[in-house]
């Protein structure tokens, strides 16, 4: 008698690797099929900000499904999404008025270019089409996303379809492009986006796109005070609209609302964010300004872009009550301080030689290797160090998430940590021990020092 094999018919990132099955998940544990409970060290991919399992959200995702689960945005407005709108400018920087809604981050960006060209547009600017990024970034997969990030790896498979646009130099401080410590630092990474404007041409470009705190290219990249402050100055010095990637940092990741208040700068867009409905809805925002929604509503009349699940309103429902659950428990404070633990726990990783540094800001930490701390020489890719410690790490009940490449493109190994905002410092403990552990294990085995 022949025994039939089940086939799994899901195409998967990874086809080659076994998954385990997730089947329930609580607070900041996952469990698997055989019971096996994991840290989620990294929030899945920085998503996970009030915990899972949270009945409160369940709750208002049964009521509003229960009363409507899907309107077209070109056909009806609901109460959720208008709610939604309200409570997300209520937490953003002054003069941010008008929320956009999307159901991706890559598409949220591409949604912010798209705002940003048709406001030129429209006001009568119609040289003004190019958008400024910088190296060591991600802002999506999608091929207007990725030309605008700044990783070669992610982007070297897809180079003929994508559109050349111009970048400058990350504020890397731990690899300082200009040789600079940031006690002896002009904020020549900021001046930079001046002098690529001017080679550009002020009356062709018409953004500059950011990350506040650098996410999955080079594990929480944290800039200077003054780099962001400085860089709003450039752009409203040649009337280029400053857009904040706060996909990753945003809704209280690092301990405020949104990262770029930490520097008092207000943008003319902010796009974010994972957290905004935590995991248990996809759903993303474009928040934006006075100016840029008259030019449009006055200029063509409408927005020239849209999507299906735009202003959905089972998913806005949902992220109102996230944002209601991050209110009622302080979790942006929590964040802050559960962050300021993290980071102080997180030093005693140098005692493994390959650790080179240790950042983070909030509960947005990241970890980079190196082979030789006094050159901060990286490891060869081929090695795929940052695999190495994730899987030791998942072996072992700890989720983090790896990075290659932050040094240069093509080099580089990093893992970013950003657990719920809701952790114990119990589970901050476990988390260190078994990322240290992990790391001296690898060390040892593969003979790295």
């Amino acid at each position: 008698m022949s025994t039939t094999v089940q086939r799994d018919h899901v195409f998967y990132r990874n086809p080659s690797k076994n998954y385990p099955t997730a089947v329930r998940a609580e607070g900041v544990m996952i469990y698997d099929q055989d019971g096996k409970a994991y840290i989620d060290g990294s929030g899945g991919a920085v998503v996970v900000s009030i915990g899972h399992g949270v009945r409160e959200i369940d709750q208002a995702m049964r009521q509003q499904a229960s009363r409507i689960a899907f309107a077209h945005g070109s056909q009806f407005t609901t109460e959720a999404a208008v709610g939604l709108a309200r409570r997300i400018v209520d937490i953003c920087p002054p003069g941010l008025e008008w929320v956009y809604f999307l159901s991706g981050g890559s598409e949220a960006i591409e949604t912010a270019i798209k705002m940003a060209r048709q406001y030129q547009v429209d006001r009568g600017m119609p040289s003004k089409y190019k958008v400024i990024s910088r190296w060591t970034s991600y802002h999506g997969n999608t091929l207007g996303a990725l030309a605008l990030g700044g990783h070669t790896g992610r982007r070297k498979y897809y180079l003929p379809l994508i559109q050349h646009t111009p970048h400058i130099v990350p504020a890397y401080c731990y690899r300082c492009p200009f040789g600079r410590t940031p006690d002896a630092c002009a904020l020549e990474c900021a001046a930079d986006l001046e002098s690529t404007i001017l080679y550009e041409g002020p009356d062709s470009v018409s953004a500059f796109l950011a990350e506040p705190v650098v996410g999955a290219t080079a594990g929480a990249l944290v800039p200077r005070d003054g780099y962001f402050q400085k860089i709003r100055e450039i752009c409203d010095r040649y009337d280029v609209l400053l857009i904040v990637d706060e996909v990753m940092s945003g809704v209280g990741r690092c301990g405020k609302n949104f990262a770029i208040e930490h520097w008092g700068v207000v943008p003319d867009m902010i796009v974010g964010s994972k957290g905004l409905a935590g995991g248990y809805s996809p759903i993303f925002s474009v928040v934006t300004t006075e100016k840029v929604h008259t030019a449009i509503k006055e200029g063509n009349g409408a927005f020239v872009h849209g999507h299906t699940y735009s202003q959905n309103p089972l998913s806005c429902a949902v992220a109102s009550a996230v944002l209601d659950y991050i209110r009622d428990h302080d979790l942006v404070a929590r964040s802050a301080a559960m962050g300021a633990y993290l980071l102080q726990r997180l030093q005693r990783l140098y005692r493994n030689p390959i650790v080179g540094d240790v950042r983070g800001l909030g509960l947005m930490a990241g970890v980079e290797f190196v082979a030789d701390r006094n050159t901060r020489r990286p490891f060869a890719p081929q090695l795929k160090l940052n695999a190495l410690i994730t899987n030791r790490a998942f072996e072992k009940g700890l989720i983090v998430y790896p990075g290659g490449g932050g040094a240069d493109g093509v080099n580089g190994d990093h893992v970013l940590l950003a657990p719920p905002f809701v952790i114990t410092e119990a589970q901050i403990d476990r988390l260190v021990e078994i990322l240290d552990e992990s790391i001296s294990e690898i060390t040892a085995e593969k003979n790295l020092v």
